[in-house]
């Protein structure tokens, strides 16, 4: 990989870090979300660390949207690379306030080009931060602290925005409540985020495209629903197996509280508030919610009954098989997956470019029906600085800022004209 591509992300590290070695290479669209998933310890935050330039692999290339960052004769430092960096402690400076920590991102002339295309006012009203302008980030609660930092980094104007575990030390409620804050994101603005996490459940919520990774090594990487659906690769091959189908509203009955939301091949009915039409929605649909059946049914308490083509089947074990199907008479649309037995399969003679029912006894839906204004809590961003910071001397009672704090500082110094002697990545 040499060539720089317009409209991508294309990225091939190769080395050691520490005692680790990396070999990942893709490509992925410079827009939307793009997730990383894998177990703990195959390499997630070192290609993070390596697109921000936080580690160096010579021989490596990277660049981002035909603007290369890294190739053989080239390597722009961590401070020079336009990203965003959100990881998960909390990284705002204590002795600045919400406003004053959300500006220190900003670039120092108010007309610079804005990479993001995003303002001051907007990431206010974005986030929902315009009661918290004047407090104290110690009186703030984990998921404000979140949303400060994730508005600093957006203030920044990167052309990348990295989320490393951005969610993975809060409980399950306080997910829940900073997960819609991201989707308004997603939704709001082109910025292309990589985001990493363990948690199938944010990335079948937030993500479009997946980068599957194990022991260093990229396993597949594509759009999320087609390594969802793709029985050789391991997401597929669990009784966990999932869809993830992006729908829209078309209309809601208030008599029977169901949303009619559209997708490719057909109409599913899904019980949910009243959302205006024309919304975008993510649902996931179970394999252990889909059956299979050879006719219609003529009576059925199953409201989602779609034809659809068999694609593939796959042996799951325990005499269960994972069939791929594709929705509409003409099996040209979405995917899903049904689990079943291998008895079901033969008794129904059942065969790959058949067309049958998929019968639908669970539909989720996983994106928020408004845009959220709860409150959060979590991880905050990198800035990448090391000592450079206003108002902190070396013999300031606060604490030393952290890892998180090294970029905006690192920024800051060079804007100024300044040397960092207090940042280790100043050597």
């Amino acid at each position: 990989m040499t060539a720089q591509a317009p409209g991508q992300i294309q990225a091939a590290f190769r080395g050691r870090v520490g005692g680790f070695s990396l070999d990942a290479s893709f490509s992925a669209p410079a827009t939307g979300v793009t997730a990383i998933f894998g177990p703990s310890g195959c390499g997630k935050t070192t290609v993070a660390r390596c697109l921000a330039g936080l580690h160096y692999l010579p021989g490596s290339f990277c660049a981002i949207d035909g603007e290369i960052w890294q190739d053989q004769s080239s390597f722009r430092k961590a401070h020079q690379r336009p990203v965003g960096y959100v990881f998960q402690e909390a990284s705002l400076f204590p002795h600045l306030s919400v406003r004053r920590n959300l500006l220190y991102g900003a670039p120092r002339d108010a007309l610079a080009p804005r990479a993001c295309g995003i303002g001051f006012d907007e990431v206010i009203d974005l986030l929902g931060l315009a009661r918290l302008l004047d407090r104290s980030p110690r009186n703030l609660s984990g998921g404000e602290r979140q949303r400060v930092a994730i508005g600093r980094a957006l203030l920044s104007q990167p052309k990348l925005l990295l989320m490393d575990e951005p969610l993975s030390a809060l409980d399950r409620l306080t997910k829940n409540e900073i997960l819609p804050f991201l989707e308004r994101l997603h939704e709001r603005l082109s910025l292309p985020v990589i985001y990493i996490s363990h948690d199938m459940a944010e990335i079948e919520r937030l993500a479009d495209h997946l980068i599957l990774m194990q022991h260093g090594h990229v396993v597949a990487a594509g759009p999320l629903q087609v390594l969802q659906s793709d029985p050789s690769l391991p997401l597929a091959a669990t009784r966990e197996a999932a869809i993830s189908l992006d729908a829209v509203v078309e209309a809601h009955d208030a008599g029977y509280g169901l949303l009619t939301l559209r997708v490719a091949g057909g109409h599913l009915l899904v019980p949910a508030p009243a959302v205006a039409a024309g919304r975008r929605q993510r649902l996931r649909i179970a394999a252990s919610d889909v059956s299979i059946a050879r006719a219609a049914p003529d009576t059925s308490s199953i409201l989602n009954v779609l034809p659809a083509r068999i694609v593939s089947k796959s042996m799951l074990g325990h005499g269960e098989v994972i069939v791929v199907l594709a929705l509409g008479a003409d099996g040209r649309g979405a995917q899903l997956l049904a689990r079943i037995t291998l008895r079901s399969w033969d008794l129904l003679g059942l065969a790959e470019a058949m067309i049958v029912f998929a019968q639908i006894k669970g539909v989720s839906l996983v994106s928020g029906t408004d845009a959220a204004a709860g409150q959060g809590a979590g991880p905050d961003l990198i800035d990448t600085s090391a000592g450079f910071l206003d108002g902190i001397s070396l013999a300031s009672p606060e604490p030393w800022p952290n890892q998180n704090q090294i970029l905006y500082g690192v920024r800051r110094c060079s804007e100024l004209e300044t040397s960092c002697p207090h940042s280790p990545l100043s050597a």
